[in-house]
């Protein structure tokens, strides 16, 4: 093989997978001397890619973990693998998916050629995720696009649907964008508004990086980072519910359930626990991971949540026993 560029990709290709490569068996399968591989491993560590020479009869080359990430070289099969697996994980804000995510996805479907682009889609469309929770989709586009401009620091517009309904435009210098375990955010300057603001990523739609630079803005006094930034925003949007709530399991059952933003619970002994925390979560969402928890538990605060707990019982109740007339009139139909 005299095509140099094409004999390194091939030697690295082989170095990726999981053994040690003798010199003889290299320079075999890509029909050049071993002074020719010798010389290709010098190049390969020359671009940063750590390949380690073991000396003896049994003796070979071997790529090991590095200080830094050196380029990756992919087959067909493993970077439409890994684009799907991310576009997944990124779809539904799953718990530990953050922002480096979105960006390793975008940095992949930037230079993944159209047929795999293609095939990466259709696996993606074919496909009906199970997943646990509520939090609502996104679609992995958007998060790459506007993950894209954020590190650019280029200007983007979208649609925006407010939780009220309205719609509007908007035009952003977007900062970071925040995971929680059930959703993505984004915080940036609202250019029209004249402000900072925070915006559901599920209820943006047709995001656009216009191309236009800005500078690096700094956030608000009060807040270090995006995070904080969102959680003081959602504090003032949202009213603070003022949780006491004893769960007849222990502590580590009750943790291991729990999501994290709702505080963590006090061992009363080996079989209670009780959680006493204030949180800015919807009263209609607590009440529903409460319910999911999968143990018995008492509320003794606020006194909202406890009659919607009420009431969402109820109206279970009433799901799982249906009136007779209409038990009847469903036998009669059949019939």
């Amino acid at each position: 093989m005299t095509d140099t560029p094409a004999r390194l990709l091939t030697l690295l290709s082989l170095l990726q997978t999981p053994r040690e490569w003798p010199g003889s068996e290299l320079a075999e399968r890509l029909e050049v001397s071993a002074r020719t591989i010798r010389r290709d491993i010098e190049r390969l560590r020359g671009l940063g890619y750590p390949v380690e020479a073991s000396r003896g009869s049994i003796g070979g080359y071997r790529l090991v973990a590095g200080t830094a990430m050196p380029p990756l070289l992919l087959d067909d099969e493993e970077a439409v693998a890994i684009a799907v697996g991310l576009r997944a994980g990124a779809g539904h804000a799953i718990e530990g998916v953050e922002e480096a995510s979105v960006r390793a996805l975008a940095k992949l479907e930037q230079v993944l050629p159209s047929r795999l682009r293609h095939r990466v889609s259709s696996l993606q469309h074919a496909t009906v995720p199970l997943t646990r929770g509520d939090g609502a989709t996104v679609d992995p586009r958007t998060l790459t696009t506007i993950a894209s401009a954020v590190t650019g620091q280029e200007r983007l517009r979208f649609a925006y649907r407010a939780g009220d309904s309205a719609e509007s435009r908007r035009q952003v210098e977007p900062y970071r964008l925040v995971s929680t375990d059930r959703r993505w955010y984004l915080v940036a300057y609202d250019i029209g508004r004249e402000d900072w603001r925070t915006f559901r990523v599920d209820r943006v739609s047709e995001p656009f990086a216009t191309g236009a630079r800005f500078p690096a803005r700094e956030l608000p006094r009060g807040s270090e980072d995006a995070a904080e930034f969102l959680t003081r925003s959602m504090s003032r949007t949202q009213p603070e519910l003022h949780l006491d709530v004893t769960f007849r399991a222990s502590a580590e059952f009750v943790r291991a359930r729990l999501p994290a933003g709702l505080g963590v619970p006090e061992s009363s002994d080996g079989h209670e626990c009780r959680l006493r925390t204030v949180c800015s979560d919807s009263l209609e969402w607590v009440a529903l991971r409460l319910a999911l928890l999968e143990c018995e538990f008492e509320v003794h605060g606020p006194p909202e949540l406890a009659e919607h707990l009420g009431a969402l019982g109820a109206r279970l109740a009433r799901a799982a026993s249906p009136r007779p007339a209409v038990a009847e009139k469903a036998v009669v139909e059949r019939t």
